[in-house]
């Protein structure tokens, strides 16, 4: 290349200077592109927790995510070509694989280690396509924990992609675009535009909608429930209380009022004492769903929470890999957990032991979720990381340890003359076993046992009846779902797998279908009835009925969508079709059915299905006449607008404006009532004078507020009722923002403000904010100094408005 290179002697200098720079940056380019190994993941995290356990002839890298998908012009499968995905490369993924290709053609050998699932195994294949590899030579490894022994392990034993977890995953694809492809069309033309359905989150939102309806039909009943607290005298003379229940419930007041005039003649006695010995066992590990419902209920997270945190505990290699429907542990776990309890409790605590996986087509990772080194009880994290990987530790642990030993203890009282008896029952720890660590309903065993304990009594023991009380207490509806429960749901009916269940509902949220809300019930009036000595006294109690907290409601579009669906889909929103579906997708992944013979045989009469509801003239809208306004006899309709639900007064016609008015958060179409729909056009009212200018309570676009002297102040979510609020908790309201607006502003130059904001105090100017000094007093600055800390540049953002003056 050389040899013919002629240099004159004027440009000898410079041309050797450019031959000697490209040769330099040729040998560092040469030596950058070039790798031993390249190692490619699917997250940026990973590759780095990984890089860690590799050499240096290792070079670990990030395909954040998947590299492509389904085209989004039209369907992006070719049907009539047995079911022929076209899949694109999105524009922000095509610098990654641009860097991806480069780096991949300068390596000796590509090693792919995306997770283990399905998604992972298409990310592997995907991945081999659009770089240009070697099928044969490439190397797939997978690990379920990110350790230095796992990757190890991993790089000695390679194998090739499989492809028939890559056709189950291409199949749940194909299947998901072409339901929401042709049913969204369907739903723009037949309920509202915009509107989309998809295969599995519509089978949600049918669990949560039918259940509300259940609520909805739900007649409660009332029973009183007895109790008595009674004393006596042991047989070591020392004073024994006892509070015990009646075994039967009584339907009315009447029969209460009986039981308590029969207790009061009646003389009572310890009739039987038993005493049963028991055992508790452990749970198993934690799979995908029963962390998502524990972590609900001890932490408070929601399910996406729950997997994000857990993401990057298994990316920090902290734990196994979380998508998991197994409780399987491997030996290596089984023994280093039996090591950690024999020398933190001892050998009487230890139990080793495997459980049986019992979810509908289990599958995915095969180890359920557990820390990658049982001897490390806590983290370094945030509080989240700490929080979660301390419970999957604490219940990982458990399910190695011994049963705990119980006592049961019931104790039977029965009165003379008379066929009912009261009941006391008490438990009793003997040995607290795997309790000592971890308890799926509570943690504070110790508290627990003293609330249970029952004193020493013996069989015939006269008792005194101190007092005994008849309450009316009332049925419950079926309790609403969850995130965690709707979890529970799904997997019990076969229905979505680890890897889709915080994405289900995610999704049925973000399409505003369901909501997660809470509720503050309504307060009623229960009956008391109470026996003291001979006399029986009868009082009243209140409490609260129907509160919910972070509970999923079906909203209005969410319940049309629904019924429209039921009603021309039904095998989409039957429960069994999509938990037989599921399994069709085990069948794939297990080398057992034909992708493709599955999705015809899916799409034929799939597809009739939607050219009969197109077809159809009728829509469904959620309208509804509820009646005549008593005051102007105009006709009051509920539907659904574009803007959301709304109740109308009066019709359209020349001449004719009819008025509308939103619906409540808590109220439904399909059950509110022509007086409830009334209130609705109260809006706005007037709450009279406050400081010489009018009160008005009204609801716009932020919610409901009071206006006052052309001020807005705000109704506070759950606490305050725009067709109910007084005028003295709208002057509160009114009062506290202006006290607070004192408080904000500590200074005012005119155009130069010195105000307390969310992250301390600061300078504003002409719509621009900007940071005061750190050890200067914001309240002496003057004006001269503003404007020199403003010429300095403090800036801080250009978005707050300056506060109006007073």
């Amino acid at each position: 290349m050389w040899a013919n290179l002629t240099i004159n002697e004027e440009s000898s200098p410079i041309i050797l200077k450019l031959v000697i720079r490209f040769i330099y940056f040729a040998l560092f380019f040469k030596s950058y592109l070039m790798t031993e190994n390249l190692v490619i993941v699917e997250s940026p995290a990973k590759a780095k927790t990984i890089e860690k356990f590799l050499g240096k002839d290792y070079t670990v890298v990030s395909s954040f995510g998947h590299i492509r998908d389904l085209s989004k012009n039209k369907l992006g499968i070719e049907i009539e070509k047995g079911f022929k995905p076209v899949y694109e490369i999105p524009a922000d993924k095509q610098k990654v694989v641009s860097e991806l290709k480069k780096l991949a053609a300068g390596a000796k050998n590509v090693w792919i280690a995306s997770d283990e699932d399905r998604e992972g195994e298409a990310i592997a294949w995907h991945l081999i396509a659009v770089l240009g590899l070697d099928a044969s030579t490439t190397k797939r490894i997978v690990f379920h924990e990110i350790t230095k022994e796992a990757i190890a392990k991993a790089i000695e034993t390679p194998r090739a992609v499989n492809m028939d977890l890559v056709n189950a995953q291409q199949a749940r694809r194909l299947l998901d675009r072409i339901v929401g492809f042709e049913i969204s069309p369907v739903l723009w033309k037949k309920v509202q535009p915009a509107l989309s359905a998809g295969r599995v989150q519509s089978v949600a939102v049918r669990l949560i909608v039918d259940r509300e309806r259940e609520i909805i039909g739900f007649a409660p009943e009332s029973a009183f429930r007895v109790t008595g607290l009674f004393n006596g005298l042991n047989n070591k003379s020392e004073e024994v209380i006892l509070k015990a229940e009646c075994t039967k419930k009584f339907s009315n007041e009447n029969e209460a009022l009986k039981l308590l005039e029969r207790c009061a003649k009646a003389s009572f006695a310890i009739e039987n004492i038993s005493v049963k010995p028991g055992t508790r066992s452990p749970a198993p590990p934690f799979t995908t769903s029963t962390l998502q419902q524990e972590a609900y209920r001890k932490l408070g997270f929601s399910v996406a929470q729950t997997m994000s945190v857990a993401q990057k505990l298994y990316e920090a290699g902290r734990i196994t890999y979380m998508r998991t429907d197994s409780t399987n542990l491997s030996s290596l776990a089984l023994n280093t957990a039996r090591e950690v309890i024999t020398a933190d409790y001892g050998t009487e605590y230890s139990k080793t032991r495997q459980f049986k996986t019992h979810a509908k087509g289990a599958q995915e990772a095969h180890e359920a979720i557990r820390p990658t080194y049982f001897d490390k009880k806590s983290i370094t994290g945030n509080n989240n990381e700490k929080k979660l990987y301390e419970l999957i530790w604490k219940r990982a642990i458990a399910s190695q340890m011994a049963e705990a030993k119980t006592e049961k203890t019931t104790i039977t009282i029965g009165m003379n003359p008379a066929a009912e008896v009261f009941t006391a029952v008490g438990e009793v720890i003997r040995f607290d076993g795997f309790l000592r660590v971890y308890s799926e309903s509570y943690d504070n065993v110790a508290e627990d046992d003293e609330k249970t304990l029952l004193p020493a009594v013996a069989k015939g023991m006269s008792l005194d009846a101190v007092n005994i009380t008849a309450t009316q207490r009332y049925t419950t509806p079926p309790p609403r779902y969850t995130e965690a429960s709707l979890v529970k749901k799904l997997e019990e009916l076969g229905i979505g797998r680890p890897s889709t269940y915080a994405p289900i509902i995610s999704t049925i949220q973000a399409r505003g279908y369901v909501a997660r809300e809470d509720r503050p019930g309504e307060k009623r009036i229960l009956m008391v009835l109470t026996l003291t000595g001979s006399k029986i006294t009868k009082s009243e109690k209140t409490e609260v009925a129907g509160k919910e907290k972070a509970k999923l409601f079906p909203k209005d579009i969410g319940i049309i969508v629904n019924d429209f669906l039921t009603a021309n889909f039904p095998d989409i929103l039957d429960y069994n079709f999509t938990a037989g579906v599921e399994k069709e997708f085990d069948e794939i992944a297990g080398g057992d059915l034909e992708w493709g013979k599955m999705l015809s045989d899916f799409y034929s009469p799939f597809h009739k299905s939607v050219d009969e509801s197109l077809a159809r003239k009728e829509r469904m809208t959620g309208n509804r006449e509820l009646g005549n306004d008593p005051a102007t006899g105009l006709p009051v309709f509920v539907k659904m607008s574009k803007y959301g639900p709304v109740v109308q007064l009066g019709e359209a016609s020349p001449g004719n404006k009819p008025r509308f008015a939103n619906l409540r958060r808590d109220q439904l179409l399909e059950t509110i009532t022509l007086e409830e729909a009334l209130v609705l056009f109260s809006l706005p009212r007037s709450l009279g004078d406050y400081q010489g200018s009018e009160m008005i309570v009204s609801s716009g676009k932020f919610g409901p507020y009071v206006r006052h002297n052309s001020k807005f102040f705000s109704l506070k979510r759950g606490v305050d009722d725009p067709y109910s609020i007084t005028a003295e908790r709208a002057i509160e309201l009114i009062v506290e923002k202006l006290e607070g607006e004192k408080k904000k502003v500590i200074n005012d130059f005119g155009e130069i403000q010195v105000l307390n904001g969310r992250y301390g105090p600061y300078i504003t100017m002409d719509k621009n904010n900007f940071r005061i000094p750190k050890g200067t007093d914001p309240a002496t600055l003057t004006k001269e100094e503003c404007l020199k800390i403003i010429e300095k540049g403090g800036q801080k953002k250009k978005s707050a408005k300056p506060a109006k003056k007073k």
